[in-house]
């Protein structure tokens, strides 16, 4: 179970660049989802920014129903620059992988409650971190892709795009990069050196 808050507004109409495509997800709305501020936000996006189309679907953690979705709205998200995706860290990697050719960005930072995430048991992961930053990584969560659960770049152990912990699975990081020089490469130069705030993942949240 999990609770998604909408970043800063003006860090989401930042991200909004070029012909974006806006994607929601309400599958998880009987947890929480802040669906009077997510319609209020696409709004205003709509006046102030080059939204070609917003679309909304139920479970994008579900295979199916996301490539039922997928070939439903594809000229749409064929003619988009940028796609903001208003769910949980799932969604957005879900969303990622699926067009990675596209820039895909979360507007969303999802935090923890008791009890079991999504509909089906993807290979994504999130870690309800409550500062997600996908939006730096290409999509790629560096704390659930990376056994050391790094948000600053690689270790040093990482040999041959595999895991220094384990050489069976490929370097979280790696994974990144490769990620980054397709969707944006501007950003490989350009990283700030972030410092997790852990205090986020407690249990007085909930």
């Amino acid at each position: 179970m999990l609770i998604t808050q909408l970043k800063p507004t003006d860090e989401i109409l930042s991200l909004a660049e070029g012909k974006t495509v806006t994607v929601s997800c309400a599958g998880c709305s009987e947890i929480f989802f802040p669906a009077a501020e997510v319609e209020e936000l696409i709004n205003c996006l709509l006046v102030s920014k080059t939204v070609l189309a917003t679309v909304s679907t139920d479970y994008l953690c579900s295979g199916e129903n996301l490539e039922s979705w997928a070939q439903s709205n594809i000229n749409k998200i064929d003619a988009a620059d940028t796609l903001l995706v208003f769910s949980c860290g799932v969604g957005v990697q879900v969303i990622a992988e699926r067009f990675p050719d596209k820039r895909v960005f979360a507007v969303c930072d999802t935090y923890p409650l008791p009890g079991c995430q999504g509909v089906t048991p993807l290979e994504f992961g999130c870690a309800l971190c409550g500062e997600c930053h996908l939006n730096d990584t290409g999509g790629i969560c560096p704390i659930s892709s990376c056994a050391k659960g790094l948000v600053n770049g690689p270790c040093g152990g990482s040999k041959n795009g595999k895991c220094e912990v384990c050489s069976d699975i490929d370097c979280g990081w790696a994974l990144i990069f490769r990620q980054l020089e397709k969707t944006q490469p501007s950003d490989i130069q350009t990283q700030q050196v972030k410092i997790r705030d852990f205090a986020l993942q407690g249990e007085d949240l909930v």
